[in-house]
């Protein structure tokens, strides 16, 4: 008896779950297609554009380098006595300050000889003139008539001759001497920073040695790259009066990234990197050391160019534009994509002179699937059925 009313029970129970089951399967709500069209459209942020005039700013890696740079050397030879103070690796010195001294006793030697034996080639000269009067008036006694060679042989003009080329000889002689003692002294030829010393006091030099390398202070070279598509874009000096493209300079490993220096594109030096085919150029910096963060040599720094002024173009974020040269622009609540002309780009922005007009509403964000025509609508939008 207690077993059958437990399967009454169970079947009571069936029963009563598959009615519920059957009356909520009729009483759910039918999807509508116009709902359903308006929920697929996809979610999207636009921004507005419009033609204008705009400067692009490129970016170009490059190395500092000096623009003037020599190697010391001495004219005559010697033993060295005397650094100054400032003649150290590091140090900077004014034109014309003095670096080193060569002992000057032999050179001064040399003066006193050679002021000796101008003196002895002066009397020579006075003495040899002393004969020439004489054989003068010798030959107008003479009453003879003679000429050419003869008459100046007879006259000791050759022998006069030689005696002021002795003479002058001499002063030729002196005055080397006069140079060499004076050349011992040698003084910085520039504004310049000792970047080496390859010297010591009491060294022995000779002529030509290496003495120290000197780069000047007045201003560095950036040496950059840009391809070569770029270069068009950037004004170079014609001459010594203007001015090339403003660049600002940066070493984001080393300064602070709001601090730059200023820079001026200087010059195209007209070949291409070997492994990159990038062009080359300089850029000149000046005062790289006495203004902060002073500019060291090799190091290398980022440069932000700015090109010449482009008119009549759309600005856009290198971002937004899509594979093939595409732009993608909402119109009438549909994507449009855009098939658009780019002038230049730069590192951040590309320059569009066809494809987009003002007004246009381009749309910013990035969609896995996309189609022409696909439906859309702005994150802004608060109809229902979201």
């Amino acid at each position: 008896m207690k077993r059958k009313y437990t399967i009454l029970l169970s079947l009571a129970i069936l029963l009563t779950a598959g009615v519920v089951a059957w009356i909520i399967f009729l009483t759910e709500p039918t999807a509508q297609r116009e709902a359903a069209t308006r929920q697929t459209a996809m979610l999207v942020k636009t921004i507005s554009v419009e033609k204008g005039s705009y400067q692009p700013a490129f970016q170009a890696l490059g190395t500092v380098r000096p623009a003037k740079e020599i190697i010391l050397s001495p004219r005559v030879s010697g033993e060295i006595i005397e650094l100054t103070q400032n003649f150290v690796p590091g140090g900077h010195v004014k034109k014309g300050e003095k670096l080193i001294q060569i002992d000057p006793s032999d050179y001064q030697n040399t003066i006193q000889q050679r002021k000796s034996e101008l003196s002895q080639a002066q009397a020579d000269l006075n003495m040899e003139m002393g004969r020439q009067r004489v054989a003068q008036k010798d030959y107008e006694l003479s009453e003879q008539t003679l000429t050419g060679a003869e008459k100046d042989l007879v006259l000791r003009k050759p022998q006069l001759n030689t005696a002021r080329a002795q003479v002058r000889s001499a002063e030729a002689a002196l005055e080397q001497a006069r140079l060499d003692l004076q050349r011992t002294t040698i003084l910085a030829p520039f504004d310049a920073h000792i970047v080496s010393r390859e010297v010591n006091l009491g060294s022995q030099v000779s002529i030509g040695q290496t003495l120290a390398q000197l780069v000047g202070l007045e201003n560095y070279w950036i040496e950059a790259t840009l391809p070569l598509s770029k270069m068009q874009w950037i004004t170079f000096p014609e001459n010594n009066t203007s001015v090339g493209a403003s660049v600002e300079i940066r070493n984001r490993t080393a300064w602070s990234p709001e601090i730059y220096r200023e820079g001026r594109v200087f010059r195209m030096i007209g070949s291409l990197e070997d492994q990159t085919r990038l062009a080359r150029f300089l850029i000149e910096v000046e005062n790289p050391l006495s203004e902060k963060p002073p500019l060291m040599l090799g190091e290398f720094v980022e440069n932000t160019i700015k090109g010449d002024s482009i008119f009549d173009v759309v600005k856009l974020n290198r971002d937004y534009v899509r594979k093939n040269n595409t732009v993608w622009v909402m119109e009438n609540a549909k994507l449009s994509i855009r098939e658009v002309d780019i002038l230049v780009k730069d590192a951040t922005h590309a320059y569009i002179e066809k494809g987009l007009y003002d007004g246009d509403s381009v749309v910013v964000t990035n969609l896995s699937t996309i189609s022409d025509g696909a439906p859309l609508r702005l994150e802004s939008d608060t109809t229902t059925n979201q």
